[in-house]
């Protein structure tokens, strides 16, 4: 099952992550909005937060009202969105929060519609992961340590993901639920 509002999706990131995107051409149609207020329902992780001066001003612009639903870590969200369609019980318009560590289970599920946002234009080709237009890149990061370089200046330890299993890092390392939060769930 298909997400439905599929021009609203590559909007709603847009809007929701802060960018900015190009005017729309005169040659292309605006959207037309319903008379009265949809529910727009947007299945996210649990760390998702935005504005409410962002969110009023997304739903008055579009003429919707934002429903979000809570989905757990990114694995947990997406998972739930595969069962949900696998059982044709969707709750979701839109999803946000796929990351590039679940984009290849997320198109493998043909979850979405594709849509190629006027944004896409002005996102560098090296975040472009997806050539099918079925997801919108709207962010980036690194995965960042904070370590005492005295302590580790006196040991030989290759930087490598699997020292954060074996002592002494192992020992020394702290990571929330490494296992379920993504850029940490690259360390396990």
């Amino acid at each position: 099952m298909r997400f439905r509002f599929p021009l609203l999706i590559g909007a709603i990131l847009a809007l929701l992550a802060a960018c900015v995107s190009a005017p729309t051409p005169a040659s292309q149609p605006a959207i037309a909005l319903p008379k009265e207020p949809q529910t727009l329902n947007v299945l996210t992780h649990d760390s998702f937060a935005v504005s409410e001066e962002l969110i009023k001003k997304f739903e008055a612009d579009n003429q919707v009202k934002i429903n979000f639903i809570k989905g757990g870590d990114t694995g947990s969200a997406l998972n739930r969105l595969i069962l949900e369609s696998i059982s044709g019980s969707v709750k979701a318009d839109v999803f946000y929060g796929v990351d590039n560590t679940f984009l290849s289970r997320a198109l493998s599920q043909n979850l979405f519609e594709p849509y190629k946002a006027p944004a896409l234009a002005e996102i560098p080709g090296e975040f472009q992961l997806d050539a099918t237009n079925q997801v919108v890149p709207v962010d980036y990061g690194d995965v960042c340590i904070n370590y005492d370089k005295q302590y580790f200046s006196e040991k030989t330890l290759p930087l490598h993901s699997a020292n954060f299993r074996t002592p002494p890092i192992k020992t020394c390392w702290l990571s929330k639920t490494p296992k379920l939060l993504h850029p940490d769930w690259l360390l396990c």
